[in-house]
This record gives C-alpha cells, structure tokens and sequence, in this order.
C-alpha cells in the first residue's frame, strides 16, 4: 500500500513528516525506534515532530508499539486495526546479533488465566533469537 493512501484511509491530513515517516514504516519489516525514524528522515523535520507524527499514527490505530527488552519503545504497522480497535497481540521477535524486532503477525500470545479481579489492559511477548537472515548469513 502507498502511503499517500493510508493517511486517506486513516482520515489523516498528508504532511511531509507524516508521509516520509509513513513511507519509512512501509519499506522496513522490522519495528523502528523514534531515533531510528529520526535518523532517516529529511533534517528539516525535528524531533517533535516526529514524535507527534508517531502519538498520532497510535491514537489512529495505524501502527503499534513494540517494547524492547531493556524498555525501549518501537513501533511497527498495524495490520488490520482501526481508530477504535487495536488488535495487534501478537509475538515479537527480537535477533540478538542484528538487534531488529520483528512482527510475528500469525503467532498470538497465548491466553493467560488472571486471578479475580485482575483485568488484562496490554498484553506483549518478546522472544529472542537469531533472525532467519542472521541464522543463514
């Protein structure tokens, strides 16, 4: 999908941060940080910027956050969410030598029984590993 199309969809005013930012998270398949995203976008566009581009793509239901180990925050595409309904648990994958997290899209975090009164709000599995092109390198 073109990114110019997304932000249509997602009812979202195309502006150049928004779209370079959009056109970056389509053309990686692996989970970006903020300093990553950053680092690859045109100088002009500051921090802010990008990280208020980010709070609105999740506020929309447009991509997702991935926590790292060690608590650092990427962000990946959502795949068939919306503004009202994020449904996006599913297990990442984190290569140890390459350091790039990855969706798992079609493997879901198993259902976990919780004491009474307990009430499930997130939900995230971080498996670590070697990646498939850093096993066959």
């Amino acid at each position: 999908m073109e990114a110019k199309q997304l932000l249509k969809d997602f009812k979202l005013k195309n502006t150049n941060c928004r779209e370079e930012v959009l056109e970056l998270m389509l053309s990686n398949e692996h989970a970006l940080s903020h300093s990553d995203i950053e680092r690859q976008v045109d100088p002009a566009i500051d921090r802010v910027t990008v990280y208020r581009t980010l709070r609105t793509f999740l506020d929309k239901g447009l991509i997702h956050k991935v926590l790292d180990d060690g608590g650092a925050t990427k962000y990946a595409l959502c795949h068939d969410c919306s503004l009202g309904e994020h449904h996006h648990e599913h297990v990442h994958f984190k290569c140890n030598q390459c350091g790039q997290t990855t969706c798992l899209e079609d493997i879901k975090i198993p259902a976990v029984p919780l004491p009474k009164g307990f009430k499930t709000q997130e939900k995230n599995l971080l498996i670590q590993g070697t990646c498939g092109g850093c096993t066959n390198a």
